[in-house]
């Protein structure tokens, strides 16, 4: 009866008042939203300073001097639109862009396709991977003049090596410099030696990722490495595939130090432009020409070739592993 009477006066009893936490000073406040929401913002502005800079400035800049007929010497005239239909009217200025997608296209798809399946390589396990990983990124460390001196012995046209293998099946030199196709190829062969490395490691890095238990699933059901390659390794590489092919994209349509080098440093793509690239008709136009205004048009047209070739390009890589 006295646990009872205890437990009611327990119950009974007043409840103390909770503590008030101690008011933290209004600076402190401060500090912490300056840590928590302005701090991140103020830590990547250098990039977005620096990118309105160097790349919205002179987006801006160029997109308004290609209103006008304005040369280096300071002259401008209003053309509107004028530079832009004289460009799509321009036989020169459609040249290099037939030689700027069809080098694209030789490069770039052999050069993917190979990285793909280096990358592949290179995922297994073999003696001194670490080495032959990293031995795939010289080419890119290597100096574009370099590489272009060598490239040029090779395809002599009297005594390059390439010449001297043909021959030995019977074929007639090849003037690899004078002719459109051939110098497409030699160009091509060149950029895939400079960046296929490069794109493999990219690969590499995305395979990684995959989880083992889809390929031991898979082996178990039992489907061969070939299979698995097609059907889980490529599937789920579908992010990283999309990065390669558009920045493969924009460095393709943007390829200028490759076709320069390989002629000498003469912007012209040769004795007949047959290698001139849209960025060395811009090169040519605003340097050489000293028509800013003109080049500064053929730039943006080649800015709206990006976008296009990076969407379809997209669009196709979505396609992969049955998305649409």
């Amino acid at each position: 009866m006295s646990v009872n009477v205890d437990a009611g006066r327990a119950s009974q009893a007043p409840i103390p008042p909770p503590r008030s936490s101690p008011r933290r000073p209004s600076g402190l406040g401060f500090l912490s939203w300056l840590d928590l929401k302005a701090a991140p913002y103020l830590l990547i502005s250098p990039y977005f300073l620096l990118f309105l800079v160097f790349g919205i400035f002179p987006l801006g800049f160029t997109l308004w001097y290609s209103l006008f007929k304005y040369d280096l010497t300071g002259t401008e005239e209003w053309t509107g639109l004028g530079n832009y239909t004289a460009l799509l009217s321009d036989g020169a200025f459609w040249n290099a862009v037939v030689n700027t997608v069809g080098m694209f296209l030789i490069a770039t798809v052999p050069q993917i396709l190979l990285a793909l399946l280096l990358a592949n390589a290179l995922n297994k396990r073999i003696r001194g991977r670490l080495l032959v990983r990293m031995g795939v990124l010289l080419p890119l460390v290597t100096s574009v003049v370099a590489v272009a001196v060598v490239f040029t012995q090779l395809y002599g046209r009297d005594w390059g090596l390439i010449n001297w293998i043909l021959g030995l099946f019977g074929a007639d030199p090849i003037d690899w410099k004078a002719q459109r196709i051939p110098s497409w190829i030699a160009i091509s062969t060149m950029i895939d030696w400079r960046w296929t490395g490069y794109n493999s490691i990219i690969f590499l890095a995305g395979m990684q990722t995959i989880p083992k238990d889809l390929y031991e699933a898979a082996s178990i059901d039992g489907a061969s490495r070939r299979r698995q390659f097609w059907q889980i390794t490529v599937p789920m590489l579908r992010p990283t595939m999309i990065f390669v092919v558009l920045n493969s994209t924009i460095g393709g349509l943007t390829l200028f130090s490759e076709p320069t080098t390989f002629f000498g440093g003469n912007v012209h793509g040769g004795t007949n432009s047959q290698f001139q690239t849209v960025s060395m008709f811009i090169v040519e136009q605003g340097f050489r020409e000293f028509d800013y205004g003109y080049a500064s048009g053929a730039a943006w047209l080649l800015f709206l070739m990006i976008l296009i070739g990076s969407l379809v390009n997209f669009l196709l890589v979505r396609r992969i592993g049955g998305n649409k």
